[in-house]
């Protein structure tokens, strides 16, 4: 089933793209900033995919992709961070849109915010020797503490609405893992992580999939207020 990932890319942004054109929602109006927070999530995600990939922190199984590479990468990977980011940022939005009140108080966010930095700290000391869990824990520790000095108002919302991302994210990521399927989309190399797994899912992708989009929106942010 060589197209699978292909499939899970473009179901993953259907609903999210048809929606967009919402006459409340009107989400196409936010492509400009999206496809900037996309573009510059893209300059940081993917060379350190390549890297990874090149150094067997993690790789693909070549029975799920149509056999189309760039860099290294399957080009499904490379739709993974348009498609993603996409179908998340607007479920962020659309929670809002819907539910207004979703948001934490900005002490409660900031507690949150230290809390998990110091949580990711001591888990990236004790595991400075396993690449996946130190770079993707040192980058979540970084963006978590640049957007709570200058947008938290971002995160008081995130924090809510990423629980509601987490249901999809384990569907998919499920899938990709072996969750669900005979054998692996994307393998993991087990000496390279801390060897928890949540399903079949290791527990660094909550900390890669958090970082991730809020990374996207957090460059939204920063685009729309310098338009503003």
């Amino acid at each position: 089933m060589n197209y699978l990932y292909l499939l899970l890319n473009l179901g993953s942004l259907a609903i999210p793209f048809i929606f967009s054109f919402h006459p409340k929602l009107k989400f196409y109006k936010l492509w400009k900033p999206l496809f900037i927070g996309i573009l510059f999530s893209m300059l940081i995600f993917i060379p350190w995919d390549i890297i990874f990939t090149k150094q067997g922190v993690w790789g693909f199984n070549d029975d799920y992709f149509l056999g189309i590479k760039l860099f290294s990468l399957p080009i499904e990977e490379w739709l993974f961070f348009i498609c993603i980011p996409y179908a998340c940022v607007f479920t962020h939005y659309a929670l809002l849109y819907y539910f207004p009140s979703l948001k934490l108080s900005e002490a409660i966010t900031k507690t949150i915010s230290y809390l998990l930095i110091l949580v990711l700290i001591v888990l990236s000391i004790y595991n400075y020797d396993k690449w996946y869990t130190l770079i993707n824990f040192l980058l979540t520790i970084l963006l978590i503490r640049v957007v709570t000095t200058k947008n938290v108002h971002l995160l008081r919302h995130y924090y809510l609405t990423f629980l509601v991302m987490l249901i999809p994210f384990f569907i998919v990521n499920g899938v990709l893992t072996g969750g669900f399927i005979e054998n692996q989309v994307v393998w993991y190399n087990n000496e390279e992580n801390m060897g928890i797994r949540l399903f079949t899912i290791p527990i660094e992708d909550t900390a890669y999939a958090f970082t991730l989009i809020l990374l996207n929106l957090f460059i939204m942010s920063l685009s729309k207020s310098k338009k503003a």
